[in-house]
């Protein structure tokens, strides 16, 4: 891993402006060396505004799968079904794909700036093992999830070259955000700063801030690492 260029994750519950500082960050870098953008998110809300459309039957399939999604979150219950179990096993191996990559780049000698980062410490959502959180109900469903979270587990022991997390306040979050369930968001946002990332180094930003200052932090921070110890 001493071989790979440096890695910048930027991790923040939505509403953060976590994916308009990764892609400004990219923007900048470009100009001074060869600069690589990943998203290591699953895209769902996206998906889920998709399905909305659809003719007739999109807005009650959103809201069956948008309900199995939470339970598949939830601690206190089991998992809906091999069916969805499977659509989540899936998406992981989606982002499993999107972080080899990640590292391809890395041993090419780009910079690679990250709109987030998978993680094991909190399952069930935030970039983390989508199967590990509610019971698995099945032998299936048991086995699926212990070979999801070693996909995590692996991912997760890459380490970034730095965190650059910034925090917000649930209700500047739902005013960027108004579409987004208040209760995910709280929970995003209770999580944002206690997950560590196997001890990478993490730079703590205020997402309330003017966008302009917060760039500026996470520049500054960026090109400490990289003179410190990155390429």
């Amino acid at each position: 891993m001493a071989s790979l260029a440096p890695l910048i994750a930027v991790i923040g519950c939505d509403g953060s402006g976590k994916s308009t500082l990764a892609e400004a960050l990219v923007a900048d870098y470009s100009a001074r060396r060869p600069v690589a953008y990943v998203y290591l998110g699953l895209k769902s809300g996206a998906m889920g505004e998709a399905i909305k459309q659809w003719p007739i039957i999109g807005g009650w399939l959103e809201k069956k799968l948008s309900k199995r999604a939470s339970q598949a979150r939830d601690t206190k219950q089991k998992i809906p079904g091999v069916a969805t179990a499977l659509v989540i096993y899936l998406l992981s191996t989606v982002r499993l794909r999107r972080f080899r990559q990640t590292l391809a780049h890395r041993r090419a000698g780009r910079l690679v700036i990250t709109d987030r980062y998978p993680q094991v410490e909190v399952p069930g959502f935030y970039d983390g093992p989508g199967l590990s959180a509610a019971k698995a109900g099945s032998s299936f469903i048991a086995w699926l999830s212990r070979r999801e979270r070693a996909k995590y587990e692996w991912m997760a022991a890459h380490l970034p070259t730095l965190v650059i997390r910034i925090n917000i306040d649930i209700e500047t979050a739902l005013a960027r955000k108004p579409d987004h369930a208040r209760d995910l968001l709280e929970k995003k946002i209770a999580v944002t700063p206690v997950l560590t990332f196997a001890g990478a180094p993490i730079i703590e930003l205020d997402g309330r801030e003017p966008f302009a200052t917060v760039k500026a932090k996470a520049t500054a921070a960026i090109d400490t690492a990289l003179a410190s110890g990155g390429a």
